[in-house]
């Protein structure tokens, strides 16, 4: 089992899952956090810390997608480790279904 980054996190991008990792397997991309499906230790601390409800395990259904979406990122995005602010307009994409689209491939900051 892991977790997984699912769409709202898109144009969302709050990192208060980063600060509580343990192993530290988030990535950033531009608009987005995936998790490294091989570096989660599937504690679950990050799950309860995402205010858009974005973590989830991978045992729900219907997740296969995000699944592969956060492998395929997470070995092309930087690491990051420490929280930064998110998006200005963060609250207003918070909940918007179909965001999907939106998905930037260009990687983001991570701790640089």
């Amino acid at each position: 089992m892991t977790y997984v980054v699912t769409e709202n996190c898109i144009k969302c991008k709050y990192m208060d899952c980063v600060e509580v990792c343990p192993v530290d397997c988030f990535y950033e991309g531009e608009n987005m956090l995936v998790i490294h499906p091989d570096e989660c230790i599937d504690c679950g601390v990050c799950e309860p810390e995402c205010p858009a409800d974005a973590i989830k395990a991978d045992t729900e259904k219907g997740l296969d997608a995000w699944l592969e979406v956060n492998a395929q990122y997470a070995k092309s995005w930087p690491n990051i480790t420490i929280k930064r602010d998110g998006p200005a307009d963060a609250k207003e994409w918070d909940g918007k279904p179909g965001k999907l689209d939106l998905l930037s491939p260009e990687p983001g900051e991570g701790d640089a």
